[in-house]
Formats: C-alpha cells, structure tokens, sequence
C-alpha cells in the first residue's frame, strides 16, 4: 500500500524541512516538498518549485490528501514597504488563499495552516495564558494577515467541505534556529555578559521537535478538523531562566546582570531596539490544555532534551 501523499510548502525553512524530515522518518506518509529556493530534500522526496507570490504556477495536488502549509513572509526587522500590510496580505492572505481554493477543487482532504501566536495578541499578563478560542487580538501587519488568512480559510472550508486546521506556535528554537535566539545562544557561549538577570517574566516556547509532533497528530487525528490549537513545551521560563538553561546545555556559566527591565526598556528607547528588549521582558503564555483533551496530545520532548539537542547542533557546526 502507498503511503498517502503530503504536501508541505516552506519545505525549504525551517519549520517546513523539520516536518518533512519527520513524515520520511515516520514512513507512513509519502511528503513532497514544495519550496521557493534550493532545499538540501532534493534526492531524498519529491521537490516541486512553489512560490506564494506567483498567482500562475500552482502546484499538482490530484493526488496529494493532505497540504501543510508553512510558507509565508515573515517578520521583516527592517520593512522598506510603504504599506508593509498590503505586503504580507499579498503573500500571507492572496497566496494562501489562492493555493487553499487550488487543494479544494483538486480534493485535497485537510489543509493545516501554520499560523502564529501573535494572532492572539502581543503579550500576556503572568499567570494568564492565551487560550486557543479567545478573541484573537492581531496587532503587527503580520499578525493581522495571519489573522485574515485563518478567516478567509474558515470560509472556504465551510463552502466547499476541506476540513481547516490552524496552529499558532510561538518562538519556535531548535536545531538549526537563527535569528534572537541564536544570537543569545552565541552570546553565552563567548562568556558574553547580558543584562538578563533579572527578567521576571513568563514565556511559552515550543521546540521544533513539538511543534512538529501536533502536526503530524492534526494530518490524521478526526478531531483537529475545524480546529485552532496553540502550541507549547508546557513549560513556561521566564526570559533568566532559559538563559540560564541554555547556558547549562552549553556546559557554560551564565554571565547574567540583574539590571531592572525599566532600565532596559529605557536604553533600549535610545537605540532603537524597544521592539527586541520588549520580546525579553515581557510575557507570552499559552495554554495547551485543548490539545490533551481534544488530541491526547501532550509535548514528547521536554524543554531541557530540546535545549541540548538545539546545542548539540550549534556546537557541531562551530567545528566544521
């Protein structure tokens, strides 16, 4: 018997190799890989060229079940955009739903659409986590096309019967991660002192390996159809003590100044990285409780396990 096809787009990212790794992994599903650019997946399963913005060339789904769509435009740390918000609809809203409408027509079973935590909101007040089901409160430009786009996809599915399946992840690190987290993990490693010691916030992160796990639970589990989850390691950290765990996982000692976060905030204002000092300080927690009762879903890796995986990883590729 053939395994059954899964489409995953962004399969050249991140989030998107990680799953596709996995599925090849498992056996149990055959993935095909849709990515914009080069992806080190060539030879391993099938590669199809995909890009979001390209309103002509859509990808062959005849015979494909399942699409996991992770390819989007992201954060962009220096936008040149005038409207930065028609920019991320174009490829967010127009392209998602434009390939969403493409697997509908060809029979495509169930589209997973990786979201965001941001559409929830920027921020929690510690000690009260988002839930899957609360109003959704976007306020970046992303955010608000990832927002849209889980609207317009709840649409199509009740027109034309695709089960949808949203999931939004917050930071998600692990091997292979760049960008802040990396940067911190640098940081430590050189014995760099930070002024991160005295960061008493509340913070959910999922590693890949998690983030992977629900996915691969939603491609066939009855119950996700028609659902949106949150996703976590179950532990939350303020932004001290993961440093303090990652540092532990480096073999190192963290160099940590207690300075106040109103301090930071401050010195932040005056060289423009409010935006960055506001992400360490702040909190941001989910609550996963809908993914145990409704999925039997609880996260397999725990936060420690993927910190020296992450580790392991950064620490390889410092000897090559």
């Amino acid at each position: 018997m053939i395994p059954p096809k899964i489409m995953i787009t962004g399969a050249s990212g991140f989030v998107g190799e990680a799953i596709v790794f996995r599925l090849l992994l498992d056996k149990k599903h055959t993935p095909v890989a849709a990515a914009r650019g080069p992806t080190r997946l060539q030879g391993l399963c099938p590669v199809m060229a995909f890009d979001l913005t390209d309103g002509e060339a859509l990808p062959a789904l005849s015979d494909v079940e399942v699409v996991i769509h992770a390819a989007a435009r992201v954060h962009v740390m220096n936008e040149t955009a005038t409207d930065a918000l028609e920019e991320f609809r174009k490829v967010n809203v127009e392209g998602t739903l434009r390939l969403a409408q493409h697997a509908a027509a060809s029979g495509v079973k169930r589209f997973i659409f990786i979201s965001s935590i941001k559409v929830n909101g920027e921020r929690t007040e510690a000690g009260v986590p988002f839930h899957a089901d609360d109003k959704p409160a976007p306020l970046e430009p992303y955010a608000v096309s990832k927002y849209e786009a889980e609207e317009a996809l709840k649409l199509l599915g009740k027109r034309t019967g695709m089960e949808i399946v949203i999931i939004r992840p917050p930071l998600v690190y692990g091997p292979g991660v760049k960008a802040n987290f990396l940067r911190l993990l640098r940081s430590l490693d050189r014995g760099i002192p930070l002024p991160l010691g005295a960061i008493d916030n509340q913070r959910s992160l999922v590693a890949i390996g998690n983030l992977v796990d629900l996915i691969v639970v939603c491609i066939n589990h009855p119950a996700a159809a028609a659902n949106t989850f949150l996703v976590s390691d179950g532990e939350d950290l303020s932004t001290t003590q993961l440093l303090r765990r990652m540092a532990s996982a480096l073999g190192r000692k963290a160099y940590l100044l207690p300075v106040s976060p109103w301090l930071l905030n401050l010195a932040a204002a005056t060289v423009g990285k409010r935006t960055v000092i506001r992400r360490l300080c702040e909190s941001l927690q989910v609550d996963i409780t809908k993914n145990r009762e409704l999925l039997g879903w609880t996260p397999p890796i725990n936060v420690d396990s993927a910190l020296r995986q992450t580790v392991d990883q950064y620490l390889e590729k410092q000897t090559k």
